[in-house]
């Protein structure tokens, strides 16, 4: 029997929810099949934004602020995730995917003893009511980028049924927004994982290889001093 030892295991991508006080995982969700391909979206936190006005062409924005950040880029990720009941034969699905299903639905969804102790509030006469807090959730691709996350879009397109008519195969666009420093309050444990996050990636900058001027076809460090 041929054997394929050394062939490692792939590793799944995920969304895994923690606690943010005590920093324990309190559900993992591996997804069935890692996405084909990921759109990210990185935009700056100019503190100089500024665009040109239709007459004069002059920047509106302070020109002391051009290259200046106020805060981490926001970056968003969007991708999408296959589920199929019947490639897992060997499980027994007598809900078919519903379980999965409403595991992802649950991440933007208040849950019903939330609702209640909120309406009891409200019954007794509370005045204020603070919002209900989303638990906190990472999402996992590899051990490079783990960050912390806020759903933004789930999308469902159920394509096949049993015959009770439960989901047996979906396709889910899945969109994320990244969650920095500029988005949690001081010691939140979410931005203590953002800040490793970028760790991570100032790291992997560091190990980038750098260029040289020659291959821009520029001359010398004379022309970046204006002087060229």
């Amino acid at each position: 029997m041929t054997r394929y030892a050394d062939i490692p295991k792939p590793i799944r991508s995920g969304l895994v929810v923690v606690d943010p006080d005590r920093g324990t995982p309190q559900r993992v969700i591996v997804l069935q099949f890692n996405p084909d391909t990921l759109e990210r979206s990185i935009a700056p936190q100019s503190a100089g934004d500024s665009t040109d006005s239709a007459s004069g062409g002059t920047g509106s924005g302070d020109r002391n602020e051009a290259l200046r950040l106020k805060g981490p880029a926001q970056e968003s990720w969007k991708f999408t995730a296959e589920i199929d009941a019947t490639d897992q034969l060997e499980i027994a699905a007598p809900d078919g995917i519903h379980p999965q299903l409403a595991t992802l639905e649950m991440l933007v969804q208040p849950t019903t003893a939330q609702l209640r102790a909120a309406s009891r509030l409200a019954q007794n006469g509370t005045i204020e009511i603070s919002p209900i807090e989303m638990p906190l959730i990472l999402f996992t691709w590899g051990s490079k980028r783990v960050m912390p996350v806020r759903l933004t879009e789930l999308s469902v397109n159920e394509s096949a049924f049993d015959v009770n008519l439960n989901p047996i195969r979906a396709s889910l666009s899945i969109g994320l927004k990244i969650l920095t420093v500029s988005d949690l309050p001081a010691g939140h444990r979410g931005a203590d994982l953002y800040l490793a996050h970028l760790a991570q990636k100032e790291r992997l900058a560091a190990a980038a290889r750098g260029g040289s001027l020659g291959a821009l076809g520029l001359p010398g460090v004379d022309v970046l001093s204006g002087r060229g």
